[in-house]
């Protein structure tokens, strides 16, 4: 028997002895009533919320920043509520392997053998209890709840044993516990932040390679900390308003509330945004004059938002672009985010290599916003860094080379491909990039730390890699922005 074929039998038998006397597997009784369901109800709204959102990251691996916003809509959650069970899931999110690590503690048994749904309400509760000010009977009471209403009243006994193991220690004795059972330094530092191990390794390394491994704290504490949402206003359809973001000339921060109201008012020409995205996206265009007649290539180009900025740059610039996305879900919303552009904007739906294969020569600027493991964008979708693992990054890494060797096929002579990855991880950025300009002679490295600079609005701090070359790499931790890698590669005339 496989170990995952052990889960869901233990998983079964749970189920099973957690259900009332006289209820049918659905949870039913004879009588056509659905007790759990009732029980469900009693949830305060922010915290049903939040647990919907957790069980389809768990169950679904849905996005947890697209998901939220229309449950708490549809919910119709008030402003108060909806900061709460956003904070919620957020929270219990981020943290989630530290809780695992505390309720596996508390239940005497690893979190792989509880009941999934069991599971993600004792984490929201631990959540409560340890990372919040609710108070520790609400913490327990609404997640017993839950569970009553998941799994029955028998994993309701279990679920609320554990939570008041939990609660009869704060945090910082839970800290010292599992400072206690870490088998390394790294381990340790992995459970106090709510990193993977190996993600930790990798943010080391990519600090490192700029002289600055010490800020390695400060990162893993911006990676915890709600981002600041900034909109990008789309140039020559929109203007930023106040306050203004210190970098990108397109980039404002939300006046606060939602920013869908934003959005909406503008009709799209004003949308949602990290300013280092923008940086990328503008740098591409001002890494050279453009010329009348240019054709650009969006490769990778879901859900849009880039697409967009460069959509808008080259209506003003007298270029065409196109782009192109190989999901379809995905090409759908870069269709949706183009339509405040005044021009027709063709999207295919084909493999990148493949379309750039078939266009030999095409392209004055080739974005190639390749796929990676999302490793700098951990603040704005928390459950990622419990998605991944080291073996997707070398999987990640192939296809990147092989993309970005196909961008620069489709050059036309002096044309230009912008790299990036919203990752640090070295493997995915500058190793992918030394990897491919390894097996060609046709190709010049620019400084992308110059245009950059020249973008900026006002000075940024841009060191030089180790490695000499001149690509940039955004931290949030320094500059505010997502984790954003750039290279600039021209093709030679």
């Amino acid at each position: 028997m496989s170990d995952r074929d052990g889960r869901s039998s233990r998983r079964s038998r749970a189920r099973d002895s957690a259900r009332p006397a006289g209820a049918t597997p659905a949870g039913r009784t004879s009588a056509g009533r659905n007790p759990r369901r009732e029980q469900a109800r009693d949830v305060q709204p922010a915290r049903r919320v939040a647990y919907d959102v957790l069980r389809a990251v768990s169950d679904s691996d849905a996005y947890a920043n697209l998901l939220l916003p229309a449950a708490i809509r549809e919910a119709g959650l008030s402003a108060q509520d909806a900061g709460l069970a956003t904070e919620l899931a957020y929270g219990t999110l981020r943290r989630r392997g530290t809780y695992d690590a505390v309720i596996a503690h508390a239940a005497d048994r690893p979190v792989t053998e509880i009941d999934p749904a069991v599971l993600d309400a004792l984490r929201l509760g631990a959540h409560q209890l340890l990372g919040t000010r609710v108070a520790r009977h609400a913490a327990v009471n609404e997640s017993v709840t839950l569970v009553a209403g998941a799994a029955g009243r028998g994993a309701a006994g279990f679920a609320n044993a554990v939570l008041r193991r939990i609660g009869g220690r704060d945090a910082a004795e839970w800290e010292t516990e599992l400072d206690r059972t870490a088998r390394s330094d790294d381990e340790r530092l992995g459970l106090r932040s709510a990193h993977p191990v190996w993600i930790i390794r990798a943010l080391r390394r990519a600090l490192a390679a700029e002289g600055r491994a010490q800020e390695l704290p400060a990162l893993l504490d911006a990676d915890n900390a709600a981002p600041e949402v900034t909109l990008v206003a789309l140039p020559g359809l929109a203007e930023p308003q106040e306050p203004r973001r210190p970098y990108a000339p397109t980039a404002f921060a939300s006046p606060g509330g939602d920013p869908a109201s934003v959005v909406q008012e503008h009709e799209g020409r004003v949308r949602v945004q990290d300013e280092g995205s923008q940086l990328v996206a503008l740098a591409l265009v001002e890494a050279a004059p453009v010329r009348t007649g240019e054709r650009w290539l969006d490769l990778c180009a879901g859900p849009g938002g880039k697409t967009a900025l460069l959509a808008a740059e080259a209506l003003r610039r007298g270029a065409s672009l196109e782009a192109n996305e190989v999901v379809p879900a995905r090409a759908g919303l870069v269709r949706r985010a183009l339509r405040p552009i005044p021009a027709e904007i063709p999207v295919a739906e084909e493999d990148g290599r493949v379309l750039a294969a078939h266009r030999p020569g095409a392209y004055d600027r080739i974005l190639v916003d390749a796929p990676c493991t999302g490793l700098g964008a951990l603040r704005r979708r928390p459950e990622a860094r419990w998605r991944k693992t080291p073996a997707d990054v070398g999987e990640l890494v192939d296809l990147q080379a092989e993309l970005l060797s196909s961008a620069l096929d489709a050059l036309a002579p002096g044309g230009i491909v912008a790299y990036v990855t919203c990752s640090p991880h070295l493997a995915e950025t500058a190793g992918v990039v030394e990897e491919v300009l390894r097996r060609r002679e046709d190709i010049d490295e620019l400084d992308a730390r110059a245009v950059v600079r020249a973008v900026s609005r006002s000075p940024i701090d841009l060191p030089e890699p180790a490695s000499g070359r001149g690509h940039v790499q955004l931290w949030p931790h320094r500059h505010g922005t997502d984790a954003m890698f750039l290279a600039l590669l021209r093709k030679r005339a």
